[in-house]
This record gives structure tokens, sequence and C-alpha cells, in this order.
């Protein structure tokens, strides 16, 4: 017997909200303060005459997202799955206009931003959101689509080229990784034949490699990763910078506020080489703390999403499991490079690294998992929304995950 849908407004607060998970975001966000403050001091107080000019940017940009949070959570579930598709216009629409000169802002060499007066806002890190409203709405309308001939496999792979190459003309090489790897994913648990995602490896995997040797500054950036030292004063010298700080903090660094590197020896300190800064003040204990952190948000997102999965909630499910890739592989992409596994590639550190689109961006993502974390508490579905596949000897020799759960 199906009980009666509960509304969550009438379950206590304590019931329909993830303690723990909402004690990782504000932990890793707290950090992230306090490191901006420290990584940042320095150059603030020589190109701003206030040393304190990053920080108190970087809190107001933790207000914003706080209280865009709380909006964000407040909109239900069918709401996003319903208007999913002009999300992805108007991302589609801000990363061409962006494009244009006198439209969009210029920064080192990439034209990724909007200048709104006092703040900027860069456009890939919201397309890394609606694309994984999109597409997890897609995938859950369309799940038999995906499974059966080639039309429901090209359909979001051309959407994909769309966005990388629309990512690559500013240039963004870093968030064309990370949304590509992001969609590939949620195509592999949404249930795609195995060949197909084969060719999906074979072909996203061969373009960025193409990408990456046809420029000629990221095959520098390629050749400099395998042997920093060799050009040290030059192209390696971010990166060797960086690992003399990791260096330097050993096993329980040198203490809050007394890394040597962030004296202008180390570029993007506080922004894409923060993690550096970690290590030098915290030493190998504290990043090993950050990254249980990281690995305890993300191990509870992925739990979300298979409990989604389980009830048969096709789209939360595949959303929080995209959000759960998106920041896992952000994660490892920053650490990566900090600690010279990963060729030089800018992409922030959630929550850590000073940028205001990035954290915004983050705090929407948040929300929305709290979202249908709440929703998942406080509701239970007479009639799950997930598609039936028919058993036909096509499809017997393999069990679409999505399936098995039902």
């Amino acid at each position: 017997m199906i009980r009666a849908a509960t509304p969550v407004s009438q379950l206590p607060l304590s019931q329909r909200t993830d303690w723990t998970l909402l004690c990782l975001w504000f932990a890793l966000m707290s950090i992230g303060l306090v490191m901006v403050a420290s990584a940042s001091v320095s150059f603030a107080a020589l190109t701003y005459d206030d040393a304190w000019f990053f920080a108190k940017r970087h809190a107001i940009y933790m207000l914003m997202g706080i209280v865009l949070a709380m909006f964000v959570v407040c909109v239900p579930m069918s709401v996003w799955q319903r208007y999913s598709g002009h999300f992805l216009l108007i991302t589609l629409f801000l990363l061409v206009i962006v494009l244009i000169p006198g439209i969009g802002k210029k920064v080192n060499g990439s034209q990724r931003w909007f200048s709104l007066g006092v703040i900027s806002i860069q456009v890939s890190e919201i397309a890394k959101f609606c694309a994984v409203v999109f597409f997890a709405s897609f995938f859950a309308r369309r799940y038999q689509e995906l499974h059966f001939g080639w039309q429901g496999f090209l359909k979001p792979l051309l959407v994909v080229g769309i966005f990388v190459a629309l990512l690559l003309l500013e240039p963004d090489f870093g968030s064309s990784v990370v949304l590509c790897a992001t969609v590939f994913a949620m195509m592999f648990i949404a249930g795609v034949r195995i060949l197909h995602f084969l060719l999906l490896i074979i072909i996203g995997v061969g373009g960025l490699a193409a990408v990456a040797i046809l420029s000629p500054y990221r095959m520098q950036r390629l050749i400099t990763f395998l042997d920093p030292w060799a050009d040290q004063f030059n192209t390696g010298y971010q990166l060797t910078q960086s690992l003399i700080g990791f260096g330097r903090g050993e096993w329980f660094g040198l203490g809050l506020g007394n890394s040597l590197q962030k004296l202008f020896f180390l570029p993007e300190a506080h922004t894409d080489f923060i993690f550096a800064i970690i290590a030098e003040e915290f030493g190998l204990i504290g990043a090993v703390l950050l990254v249980a952190l990281f690995a305890a948000l993300i191990i509870r997102i992925f739990k979300l999403a298979k409990q989604n999965l389980a009830a048969g909630k096709m789209f939360p499910a595949l959303a929080t499991f995209g959000i759960a890739i998106l920041f896992s592989f952000q994660v490892f992409i920053n650490m990566g490079v900090s600690s010279g596994l990963l060729p030089t590639k800018g992409l922030t550190l959630p929550f850590i690294s000073y940028g205001g689109s990035s954290l915004l961006i983050c705090c929407v993502l948040m929300a929305f998992v709290m979202r249908v974390q709440w929703e998942l508490a406080g509701f239970t579905p007479a009639i799950p929304d997930l598609p039936k596949t028919p058993r036909t000897p096509a499809n017997i020799a393999r069990t679409p995950i999505v399936e098995a759960a039902s």
C-alpha cells in the first residue's frame, strides 16, 4: 500500500535537510575565504593599496552566492526540467555575444567575461550549470531514443559540439574538457550503448588532443609540463614555483599567513594556484584534509544521485550525478595542475579560489543539490517517472543501469 505524498513544507527542517552536505559546503567556503585573504594580501596591498581587497570582494561574492542559493533552492525540480531548453538557448546566446568585441571583456588574451559594473560574469561558468540541467532533462525524456538507433546518440553530441566550439573560441580549453567529461559521464549513466560510448570517448579525446596539438601555446604547455625545470624561468616558471611551495610545506606547513611563494613568486596565487599556497602553509596534512573534505562532499552527492535513481527520479538523479562529476573533474584538474600531475590549465578550485562567477555558480549547484535532497526526503511518488524499456533481444545482452534500478 502506497502512502500519500507529504508536502515538504509540512516536514520538520531537520528531516528534509542533509546537514552533513550543508556543513561540508559551508566548511569549504569558509576555508576559501581564509585562504583567499592569506594568498592575496601582498599582491592586493601593492596593486590596490588595500591588503584585504580580494578578501572583501570574495566575502561579498559569498554573501551573493548564499542569497542566490536561497532563491534556487525554492525552485521545484519540475520547473528546472520544464524550462531546461530555454536555459540552453540563453546560454548559447551568451556564449555567442561574449565573443563580440566591445561586449565581451578580454582578460589575459581570453574573452570570457561580461562586465556588469563592479563585477564581471564568466559565461563558461553559467554554461556548466545550464548544460547539466539541459542534458539531465534530455536524457530523462529521451531515454528509449538514447538506447535505440543513432539519432538519440547524435543529438546530444551535436549540442556538446556547439558548446565546445564556442568555448574554444574564447578560448577556454579547461571548461571544454570539464563539460565534455561531465556530459559523457551522464550519457553513460543514462545507459548509452557501449559501442556508442566507446565511439564517444574516441571522438572526445581525439578532438581535444587535436585542439591541443594544433595550438602552439597549448602544445608548449604540454612540453613544459613534462619537464618544467628545463625552462624554469620562462614557460615552466609558474609550475616550478608551485612545486617549490609544495616542497616548503613539508608535513605540517609554515603556518597560516607564512607562505613565501605568495610574495610575488607564484603568479595567480589566490586563483588557479591557491592549492599550492594551502600546501605551503598547512603542509601535506592540510592538503590531504582539504582533499578529504572535497571527497566527502562529492561522495555525498553521488549517494544522493543513487538514491534518486533507485526511487525512479531520473531527472534529479542525472542532474546530481552530473554535478558530482563536474566538481570531481574541476577539483582533480586544479589540484593536478598545481602539483605538476597535469599540464597547466586555468581552472578554479571550487569554493576555494578567488573568482566571483565560479563561487556563485558553485553555490547555485549546491542549492540545486539541496533541493533534490529536499524533494527526495519529502515526497513518495506513487508512480515513478522513469520510462520502462521493453525487453527485446536487442537489449537483453546489456540491461541499462537506470532500468535495473527501477
